[in-house]
């Protein structure tokens, strides 16, 4: 059967790619703002292999979680491979395909940069070929907040600078839990069907009302930390910007603690809504370095 690239794209999870784009986009405004001298080309160059790299890994996870049979047709999934309209062998293809580009992708920016980006690459492609495993084991959350945060910036630091600034973790933290919430919301709808599915995650082990209280301080706590920074003078107080994107994660806390029932419209887009706080506040976040820069 043959698809439209659309359909391609689509299977891919595009709107989630903000979890990985952000923390690489973050990191490069972060050090420029502070007068690091940094390689553009190469930045943006690193934003498109992570985006290709997490599309993979998004292809790879479906396919576990459809043959472990955690998509099924009761649960809010990308419905791809349950409909039919893509097979396994080709969503394998896929996900291989996209893999051997960032690979090729990655070897380049080494070969630009120094062995020392070899360790991190391996280190986050192999995390994410073992993400679907280590997530039915309750550890998805480490393993997205290591691939989606922490080995990103410094890699991107190095990257784009040659030296590794280990300041861009200050941003870890806030960027890193909207990313997690991404994830956490997704589990936390997926409780009743996960335990039926026979695997672990850290939501199901933590139960409901805890899961959803840690849903509402992983969104909120990024504004406090960030206000921290601030009040301690490690970043500058045009990054109050991003606290314009504090109404969007009120709005989500409200959702998920009115919602009785996970599995209503509102409440099982709540990963997707995530995602687009991911976007917004990591985007006011670059215009209020750059605002630093140039006020």
């Amino acid at each position: 059967m043959k698809h439209s690239l659309n359909r391609w794209v689509i299977a891919t999870r595009p709107w989630s790619f903000p979890a990985s784009a952000m923390p690489v986009l973050t990191t490069i405004f972060w050090l420029w703002s502070r007068g690091i001298d940094v390689c553009w080309w190469l930045g943006i160059f690193s934003v498109l292999n992570i985006i290709i790299v997490h599309a993979a890994g998004n292809v790879w996870s479906d396919i576990a979680d459809y043959q472990k049979g955690v998509d099924a047709e009761d649960t809010f999934c990308v419905r791809t491979l349950l409909d039919g309209e893509f097979t396994v062998a080709e969503f394998k293809r896929l996900s291989v395909g996209l893999n051997i580009v960032a690979i090729l992708m990655g070897l380049y920016v080494v070969w630009m940069t120094g062995p020392l980006l070899l360790l991190i690459g391996i280190a986050g492609v192999a995390l994410s070929l073992c993400y679907p495993y280590l997530k039915y084991m309750a550890l998805g959350d480490l393993v997205i907040i290591l691939c989606y945060a922490f080995l990103p910036m410094i890699g991107t630091s190095y990257i784009v600078s040659g030296y590794i600034f280990w300041d861009v973790l200050w941003l870890s933290v806030p960027v890193g839990l909207i990313t997690v919430a991404i994830l956490h919301s997704n589990n936390t709808r997926d409780i009743a069907t996960d335990r039926r599915a026979g695997i672990k995650t850290f939501a199901m082990i933590m139960g409901r009302s805890f899961s959803v209280w840690l849903y509402v301080f992983e969104i909120l706590f990024p504004f406090v930390w960030l206000l921290g920074l601030m009040i301690f003078g490690i970043a500058s107080w045009w990054l109050l910007t991003a606290m314009l994107a504090l109404p969007v994660a009120i709005k989500n806390v409200r959702t998920i603690l009115s919602c009785q029932d996970m599995n209503t419209i509102e409440c099982a887009s709540l990963d997707e809504k995530t995602a687009q706080l991911q976007l917004l506040f990591s985007l006011l976040l670059v215009i209020g370095m750059v605002l630093s820069v140039y006020f």
